[in-house]
């Protein structure tokens, strides 16, 4: 779990925005994972997706509040949260502005068609160069349309750690373009769902949101987040002196 902390983005959203930017214009590699507790949890159980999130190549930026508090108590500062909906939502704007190619794969084809209507309106510059709904049989043969397509930018919204593993072992077959897996990012751009209120969002309190929202998470929040904050707090104890 430490080594991953250790590893997350620090310089905060405007900064991280930035280097996206100039990634996208000088046609160069990145492949992000968006973090919260559970995205670390699950680093530690599933070794694979623990190599991932070892790997240099890939940059990983603190999406829940959980993991900026717990970075905090290590003593690690981190200037905030970088939330995979912010991050599309910038990726299609800078797309947008640049004219640049995008591929989408995930959710459900309803899903994807809305989010596409409204790419096609507010973002009228991107090129969609391909688009696959989250219920392929071969993956591979998605990943390898892609590569021919040539993106710049790639969302996956597949879930984790399925959309992370599916990136990793693709990324050495393109020679350019920012992958972000973005979970249920697709629901929430194409207006499936709702994200939570804009206090909510201030007050870093959507995860209290979703659970209002969808009870039956409860039981996943603290598998994943209570137990985080356990291991964060053993490891800020065994590292005193």
């Amino acid at each position: 779990m430490i080594e991953f902390m250790d590893k997350l983005y620090t310089k905060g959203q405007t900064s991280f925005y930035q280097e996206v930017d100039q990634a996208l214009r000088q046609e160069r590699k990145m492949f992000v994972v968006t973090a919260n507790p559970e995205t670390l949890m699950i680093g530690e159980e599933n070794k694979a997706f623990g190599d991932v999130l070892r790997d240099p190549k890939t940059t990983i930026v603190p999406d829940g509040i959980g993991v900026v508090k717990g970075a905090n108590m290590m003593g690690i500062p981190l200037d905030g949260r970088i939330t995979g909906v912010d991050l599309s939502v910038f990726l299609l704007k800078s797309a947008d502005a640049e004219k640049k190619k995008l591929y989408l794969y995930g959710a459900k084809e309803e899903v994807l068609q809305a989010l596409l209507q409204k790419i096609k309106t507010e973002y009228p510059n991107i090129q969609v160069v391909g688009y696959k709904n989250g219920y392929q049989k071969d993956s591979e043969a998605v990943f390898l349309d892609m590569a021919e397509k040539e993106p710049d930018v790639v969302l996956v919204a597949l879930g984790i750690p399925k959309q992370e593993l599916l990136i990793y072992r693709y990324y050495d077959r393109f020679q350019k373009g920012v992958f972000v897996g973005v979970g249920g990012t697709f629901d929430v751009l194409s207006g499936a769902k709702k994200r939570a209120p804009s206090l909510f969002i201030k007050l870093n309190l959507e995860w209290a949101y979703r659970l209002m929202k969808e009870p039956s998470r409860l039981k996943r929040f603290y598998r994943s987040n209570v137990k985080f904050v356990g291991i964060i707090k053993k490891a800020k104890k065994n590292s005193r002196p």
